[in-house]
């Protein structure tokens, strides 16, 4: 009787051991931010960033040495207005895994909510047809949890541009398309170098066959560059949230 007790008070421990440890990981889960988002926005005014005095307003006020001295692997920075979309970009190494940002922040420390990043089959100068940007759809609202904004035809109609930064140059493109896609690997899956392959899919983002979608005319060719970002739906595991824009203007920076 006694030894039935002990293993019955052995078994409680270790229940209630495991779900201490669940419960830590449904609050880190909700309130994680990828590497502490607040820490982005108070470096955004006193390190990352310039002082209001000194800031010069086509570069998002953006101190490029000292981003780069935090993490080499920033290589842009992705501003959307009235979103929490306000990060640096990074694409890891060729010494790193091509995915590394998906579970590391950008301190590159082990972080379910990741970092905003690219992969190395694009250029980090947004020279390719499509670009795709990844991030998580976190549920306090950070990373690209607000691209499901885009979902309300009211704020899509409102909300018209992305904003990319680099070290020289300010790209702004123009939202054009936004809906639920199935979780191909969008650059793997098209040979975007094959100009009819191109054209087909421009086409087939303009009218996108799914059921949440919000779209708006803009002109596009062969020689359009498209912006992908790329986040979770609140569904299906096997879908995504795409949210695609279309280059309408390169600016050299100071």
């Amino acid at each position: 009787m006694k030894i039935k007790k002990l293993l019955w008070g052995i078994f409680f421990v270790f229940f209630l051991i495991i779900l201490i440890f669940s419960g830590y990981k449904i609050i880190s889960i909700f309130f994680d931010n990828g590497g502490n988002v607040d820490k982005y926005i108070e470096e955004t005014s006193t390190i990352t960033k310039e002082s209001e005095s000194d800031s010069m307003a086509d570069n998002h006020g953006i101190k490029w040495s000292s981003l780069k001295k935090a993490n080499d692997d920033i290589y842009a920075w992705i501003y959307i207005p009235n979103t929490n979309v306000d990060y640096p970009i990074v694409q890891s190494s060729v010494y790193e895994s091509d995915t590394l940002y998906l579970d590391h922040n950008i301190d590159k420390k082990p972080d379910i909510a990741g970092a905003i990043f690219s992969e190395r089959a694009n250029r980090k100068d947004f020279s390719d047809p499509v670009t795709v940007i990844y991030g998580h759809n976190m549920k306090n609202g950070s990373m690209f949890k607000t691209l499901h904004s885009f979902e309300d035809a009211k704020f899509f109609k409102k909300n018209k541009f992305i904003y990319i930064y680099t070290e020289k140059r300010k790209l702004t493109y123009k939202i054009y398309s936004a809906y639920v896609y199935d979780d191909r690997h969008i650059l793997n899956s098209f040979n975007f170098e094959d100009k009819k392959i191109f054209k087909k899919y421009l086409k087939s983002t303009q009218n996108p066959q799914s059921l949440t979608k919000n779209t708006r005319k803009v002109d596009l060719n062969t020689d359009s560059k498209v912006l992908t970002l790329s986040t979770c739906t609140n569904g299906a595991a096997n879908t995504r949230y795409l949210v695609q824009g279309v280059l309408i203007k390169d600016e050299q920076t100071k």
